[in-house]
């Protein structure tokens, strides 16, 4: 299976069949290549992706600067230590989890609620780990 049809039929999907799903997901490798994204993922700029990582390695890295993604700033919020960071701006959010490989990525918008986010984005995560990857 392509990487692409992970962000497509796996991250990109009908939430709960209830017609909702996430704004935009990517899987990207732990240097910042992207392995594949959503149409309308943001562009990273320089920086974002070694400071997501450092916040993995020293969980409360990003707390006072906010997590930023695409010049995007979120709150950074309660998610688990050297596994799952998560993010709040406005109605919407972001949740990133981290694989041996990689990291998954979702965004998302009312009326996607976190929980949701964090399902999709960490459940992919998890079995990715159980991968080996």
């Amino acid at each position: 299976m392509s990487w692409q049809t992970y962000v497509d039929d796996h991250l990109m999907c009908d939430i709960d069949a209830t017609g909702h799903f996430l704004s935009s997901a990517a899987i990207v490798g732990h240097d910042g290549s992207i392995w594949a994204q959503s149409a309308n993922f943001p562009q990273f700029k320089a920086g974002e992706i070694p400071g997501i990582m450092k916040d993995f390695d020293e969980p409360g890295h990003l707390a006072p600067t906010g997590l930023h993604l695409g010049g995007t700033k979120y709150m950074v919020i309660q998610g688990e230590p050297g596994a799952v960071i998560r993010g709040k701006k406005g109605s919407g959010g972001i949740t990133i989890k981290k694989t041996g490989q990689a990291l998954v990525f979702g965004i998302y918008d009312e009326p996607v609620t976190p929980g949701q986010c964090n399902m999709i984005v960490e459940r992919l995560g998890d079995y990715l780990i159980d991968q080996g990857l």
